[in-house]
């Protein structure tokens, strides 16, 4: 019994710093687009770790599309 005493101003304590710090995610926006990271992962097209093709393969390439029009 005696150890309520102790624990009834922990648990209120503990639930005021849960309600404060829930309060104060929602007014900085946390919680205002709940749908945009579930597509944002679908749009990855400015990913900087897509590997990009080297200088020399498409130099190459335009030469040989070049030279193949000549040809025809």
């Amino acid at each position: 019994m005696e150890a309520l005493y102790m624990l009834i101003p922990i648990a209120i304590g503990v639930m005021i710093v849960v309600v404060i710090a829930f309060i104060y995610t929602v007014r900085s926006g946390q919680y205002d687009d709940l749908e945009g990271p579930a597509y944002r992962i679908l749009m990855d097209d400015d990913d900087p770790r897509i590997p990009h093709q080297p200088k020399q393969l498409s130099e190459k390439s335009s030469e040989h599309s070049t030279a193949t029009d000549k040809s025809v």
